[in-house]
């Protein structure tokens, strides 16, 4: 059985070459840049022929983009700031060439920020689905959080797929967390998901507790202690974002 690796970046330079070392591996690999104004292209061409750039059109379409350009019977789709662990590889290989083997494989996530690895706090083992049989599956969902959806059974491996996230520190989740809540606040409010001044004062404080307590996130430390409290401010972004877009389009709210 054949692999292909479709990986998407944009201004990756500080992690695409990690990733692209742990994927030379696979009997292909697909890169596909978002016009990045870094040497990320440059870096991807080291290792592969078939670089693409595009505009960036969302993260659906742009995955489903790279999947397209794939020859082979299975592929793996990562992000920039991943790396298959050698365990991952080996598992990868030995699965696909079994009679029995699924049509797409879950894989647990494990992430390396605040100058740890993450085993808590709602960050492990954050399964993923990312390998599968290329004529058997394609990446759905709204604006984040997307998935791939497969036609047939998923099994689950066991070897992490590793994640460096955020370069590591808060400002780069901060960044990230500006980002996406801006996202999802207009998938909210596309659905009709209207504001309501508890979701503000709660919701926020709940994912807090929830993290750090129930999700376990003391036991990482201050670091489980940051990701708690940035979860927090996630949600509590994410709900004022709501808020000023019923706001700016002529409906009412209460506060």
């Amino acid at each position: 059985m054949t692999i292909s690796i479709c990986i998407i970046c944009f201004n990756e330079e500080k992690n695409i070459r990690r990733c692209l070392e742990s994927s030379t591996w696979a009997d292909e690999i697909i890169a596909v840049d978002s016009m990045s104004q870094d040497r990320t292209v440059e870096i991807a061409r080291e290792y592969t022929d078939k670089v693409y750039q595009r505009v960036w059109p969302g993260y659906i379409d742009q995955k489903n983009f790279a999947l397209s350009k794939a020859k082979s019977d299975w592929v793996l789709s990562i992000d920039a700031d991943e790396e298959i662990s050698h365990s991952l590889k080996d598992e990868i290989r030995r699965e696909i060439e079994k009679e029995d083997a699924k049509d797409g494989y879950r894989m647990p996530r494990l992430s390396f920020y605040q100058g740890r690895w993450i085993k808590h706090s709602g960050f492990y083992p954050d399964r993923q689905l990312r390998l599968l049989r290329l004529e058997q599956g394609q990446w759905m969902g709204g604006r984040v959080h997307e998935r791939v959806e497969i036609k047939g059974s998923i099994g689950d491996l066991n070897s992490d797929l590793l994640h460096y996230p955020y370069n590591g520190i808060i400002s780069g989740q901060l960044k990230t967390v500006d980002s996406f809540s801006s996202l999802m606040a207009e998938d909210m409010y596309e659905s009709g998901k209207r504001y309501h001044l508890s979701l503000l004062l709660l919701r926020p404080l709940f994912k807090f507790i929830e993290v750090y307590l129930f999700r376990l996130g003391f036991l990482d430390g201050l670091a489980g202690f940051i990701i708690a409290l940035t979860s927090a401010y996630a949600m509590f972004v994410r709900y004022v974002k709501l808020r000023e877009l019923w706001n700016r389009l002529g409906n009412q709210t209460t506060l």
